[in-house]
Parts: structure tokens; C-alpha cells; sequence
């Protein structure tokens, strides 16, 4: 579903992303683990053509899209979660979930049914503002917005940040509900123990770098990532 290979970003003068190179298959939820300030976001928004790279391949089901723009990338069956989720505070639940389609010309409402399924809790604020949602609830919106264009793999950017426990496992269960529909996941996860407990595979990246892979079960048996970023 997508080979990234030597894959680097930079601000400015200050290189973030170095050289960093990772498969996902179709089907699969990989989890992308690390510190603050290692370079999860910036691949991320690289990836998904908001943030130039200054070198490498990105391919999404073969075909090179490193110099496409977003919008393009969209098409071609990627969407992005952002960090901070960034939903639009002034127009309701349901215009942010439409403005995800933006591209599609066909109907939408089984779209928004399925959304709605999902979480709930959106069904019922449907013609409320989106400022006025809870965090977890806009996290659930950002998540929603970026369903409804039909991704065929999806950039989950730190879905648990600033959320309850009981509303972090709320996210990954649906998470991992969109890969037994068929949708392609990958995580990125300051909360390490949740994402690799259900992540096929998962990367740990340092300093702009992978540093070590595997699976995900592995991952979290591994010393080094248990003392690092499991406190354990």
C-alpha cells in the first residue's frame, strides 16, 4: 500500500526527517512510535504532500506521489488525521464531515450514516457547532472528516493525545474496527503500550531515523522500547 524509501524533510536549514524508509502492506495498522520532537508529525505531513521533502520516495500503491499535492494524494486514496485534529470550529459536525468528501461526486449518506455509526455521539451533535465539541469528540470528528473520503490508507496522527483513557480505548477499538473493513492504518502514537497492542507491525523512530522494527507484539517485549517508551 506504501513504500517510503530514504524519505527527508527539513525546516529551513534544521533536517527532521533523515533518511527514513518504511513499508505498510494493504490491510495492515502499523503503529510509528517515538519521543516528542523525533520526526513522527513531520513524516506524516510529508506523506500527505503539507510539508515538502527535501529528498526520497514516497509510492502509495506503486505509483510515486512525492510530487503531488494533497489534494492529489487524496484522490489516490490517502487522508490525513492531524495532529490537534484542526476540525472547523465555526461550521457544524456535519458540514465538517461533508467538507471530507469535497472531492466525490456521488452520494455521501451512507457515508455519513456510517460515520455516525461509528461514533455516536457525533450523530447527536450533528447541527452543532464544531468548537463546541469535547476533545474527544473532535478527535472523533477529525477521524469521521477523514473517513468520507474513502481512504484506502489512513495517517492516524496521535488520535489519544490529550484524552481520557476510557476515550483513548473508545479510538483504537475503532481503529482497529476500519482495518476488518479493509482500510490500511498508519499510527502515529506517543502512547506507545496502546498503539503496538494493536499494531500489526510497528517502527520506532529517534532523531528523524528508524531505530528499530518489528512486530508489534515484539516491539513491545523489546528491552530497549519497554525501558524507553513503555517505562518498564
Amino acid at each position: 500500500m506504501l513504500e517510503v524509501e530514504d524519505l527527508r524533510s527539513a525546516y529551513g536549514r534544521i533536517e527532521v526527517v533523515k533518511g527514513v524508509s518504511l513499508k505498510v502492506a494493504a490491510g495492515e495498522i502499523v503503529a510509528l512510535v517515538g519521543s516528542n520532537g523525533a520526526g513522527k508529525t513531520t513524516l506524516l505531513r510529508a506523506l500527505s504532500g503539507v510539508q515538502p521533502i527535501t529528498g526520497g520516495r514516497i509510492r502509495l500503491q506503486g505509483e510515486s506521489i512525492e510530487k503531488a499535492p494533497p489534494h492529489r494524494r487524496v484522490a489516490l486514496g490517502m487522508a490525513h488525521v492531524p495532529e490537534g485534529r484542526q476540525v472547523f470550529a465555526p461550521l457544524s459536525v456535519e458540514d465538517n464531515l461533508r467538507l471530507g468528501a469535497f472531492q466525490r461526486n456521488d452520494d455521501i449518506a451512507v457515508d455519513l450514516e456510517r460515520v455516525y455509526t461509528l461514533f455516536p455521539a457525533l450523530a447527536d451533535k450533528r447541527r452543532q457547532a464544531a468548537g463546541g465539541l469535547s476533545g474527544g469528540q473532535q478527535q472523533m470528528l477529525a477521524m469521521g472528516r477523514a473517513l468520507m473520503a474513502r481512504p484506502k490508507l489512513l495517517l492516524l496522527d496521535e488520535p489519544s493525545m490529550g484524552l481520557a483513557p476510557l476515550l483513548v480505548q473508545q479510538i483504537l477499538d475503532v481503529v482497529a474496527s476500519l482495518k476488518a473493513e479493509g482500510v490500511t492504518v498508519l499510527l502515529v502514537e506517543q502512547n506507545a503500550t496502546a498503539a503496538l497492542a494493536i499494531a500489526d507491525r510497528g517502527y520506532v523512530i529517534e532523531t528523524g531515523r528508524i531505530s528499530l522494527q518489528g512486530s508489534g507484539a515484539a516491539l513491545l517485549r523489546d528491552p530497549k522500547v519497554r525501558e524507553a517508551y513503555l517505562g518498564v
